[in-house]
């Protein structure tokens, strides 16, 4: 269970502990008496290829080949099982994110909140050795994150603090006095070595399938051979009830069990369309232009209007619920409630905020700090057309009303943009067994279908740490 406490405020969350439930079992085949059965290649930008290792040791390629493995060998091969876990020092967090300069901001930050209910203040400044005075103000952005931070601040604080003293308390967070003597090495990962976003900007050269032909692609015990633009044109999904490696361009990428993704950009979401099938949940992390993000050039960005384009009204379900994962960015907040939501007849319900908090339970980041609050919000509403087609059809349908500002507090992953899980906090809201998706996900849960260009990106096999096998 990736819930640890639930109180009336929310939910203290541990995203490592969800991570590793979904139990990362690799079924593989000792060599070398399999080694003959799988064909080699090189692997470079016109040649990628798919080692998807069952129970049965059989494997699919993807290479521009029709060579098949022999299979005569398959039953002597000496079965054994290898168990991977995330990697738990990227949630090591038992610091504040703070510095000095983060200090001396933050006193001086409350002197702008001062001025809220007085706008502008006069300063003197110098100009070619002659003083004059001069207003400044503050924009209507800065304005707008003030009120807004005003008028949460205390259901934060309040409800943050009443998780996390039920943390202390049962042990889940340590206070600092029994953490200081504990000290982690510094974490060597792979970056970039393989770039998804690139690899879907490559597969938009390749042959296309007709469209008709655009099916789920099964990884099943018995995969078969297919070509290489089969991942890029169809929905992957790994039925079996282990877990999957698949190599992409000589990087490595482990796919839970029951899960399911198409990797690709917004141009391409086609599939997931042609599958029919329609979702109870989708859950959104857009990227969200702002400075930074141009500044470090990160991640591409969408605009408002390439975001309003994703075709969510084909996607839901009737009653569906939409979560929406939004920065504390004013702008961001009144477009999906405003604009955003509207265009896809969804309704807004509920707001919620992810608090992010050290392993001591101390705030990432000072909770009036004026640059980085520790806090997100999320946007939760309802598809209401369908919704009321539905009710008409079913009277005795009942949906349980959505409770507004409540908080999910966790540990956050130290890899950007790494959200914590929202299945277990979303299921009294969603019918039993719903359909999932997630759209701009950067990777998988078993149970639910992942859409994105870095969908496979905290799949990467850096982030996991092989335990000792067992036959």
């Amino acid at each position: 269970m990736s819930v640890v406490h639930e109180l009336s405020p929310g939910w203290l969350l541990d995203h490592l502990a969800f991570i590793n439930k979904i139990s990362y079992e690799l079924h593989q085949n000792r060599e070398p008496c399999c080694s003959k059965s799988r064909p080699t290649s090189s692997v470079h930008l016109d040649s990628l290829h798919m080692d998807s290792v069952s129970s049965f040791g059989a494997s699919a390629t993807f290479v521009p080949s029709t060579s098949k493995p022999e299979n005569g060998d398959r039953g002597n091969c000496e079965m054994f099982i290898q168990k991977y876990v995330f990697r738990s020092e990227l949630f090591d967090v038992s610091k504040p994110y703070i510095t000095s300069t983060i200090h001396k901001e933050c006193q001086e930050s409350k002197e702008k909140e001062d001025l809220v209910n007085d706008v502008k203040k006069e300063i003197s400044i110098s100009v070619n050795g002659k003083k004059r005075k001069r207003c400044v103000a503050f924009n209507q952005g800065e304005l707008d994150a003030m009120e807004y931070h005003r008028k949460i601040r205390g259901l934060i604080l309040d409800g943050s603090s009443q998780l996390i003293q039920e943390g202390l308390t049962s042990g889940f967070l340590h206070s600092c006095s029994e953490k200081q003597n504990k000290c982690s090495e510094p974490i060597t990962l792979l970056h970039d070595t393989c770039n998804l976003s690139e690899l879907c900007e490559m597969a938009k050269h390749l042959p296309s399938l007709n469209e008709m032909e655009l099916q789920t692609l099964q990884l099943m015990e018995d995969d078969a051979y297919v070509t290489e633009q089969d991942l890029f044109s169809r929905i992957v999904e790994n039925t079996s009830s282990f877990t999957k490696m698949i190599t992409l361009m000589g990087q490595k990428y482990l796919l839970p069990p029951k899960s399911s993704f198409l990797l690709s950009d917004i141009s391409c979401m086609h599939p997931l369309l042609n599958c029919k099938k329609t979702y109870d949940v989708i859950v959104i992390d857009p990227p969200w232009q702002n400075k930074s993000v141009k500044r470090s050039n990160r991640y591409s960005y969408l605009s408002p209007l390439q975001i309003k384009q994703i075709p969510v009204p084909k996607l839901a379900a009737p009653s569906c619920l939409v979560v929406t994962w939004v920065t504390n960015r004013q702008k961001h907040l009144r477009f999906v409630k405003e604009e955003l939501y509207p265009s896809w007849s969804v309704e807004v319900v509920a707001e919620w905020h992810w608090v992010k908090i050290t392993s001591s339970g101390e705030f990432v980041f000072p909770l009036d700090s004026p640059h980085k609050k520790p806090y997100e919000g999320l946007i939760l509403g309802r598809v209401r057309e369908k919704a009321a087609l539905l009710l008409s059809r079913n009277a005795d349908v009942k949906e349980l009303p959505i409770p507004d500002h409540k908080l999910i507090v966790s540990v956050p992953c130290t890899l950007h943009s790494h959200k914590p899980p929202l299945a277990e906090v979303l299921k009294d809201y969603i019918k039993p067994e719903g359909e999932c998706l997630e759209l701009f996900a950067r990777n998988l849960q078993p149970g639910w279908t992942s859409w994105g260009n870095e969908v496979l990106k905290f799949q990467h096999m850096d982030y996991f740490v092989a335990l000792k096998s067992k036959s």
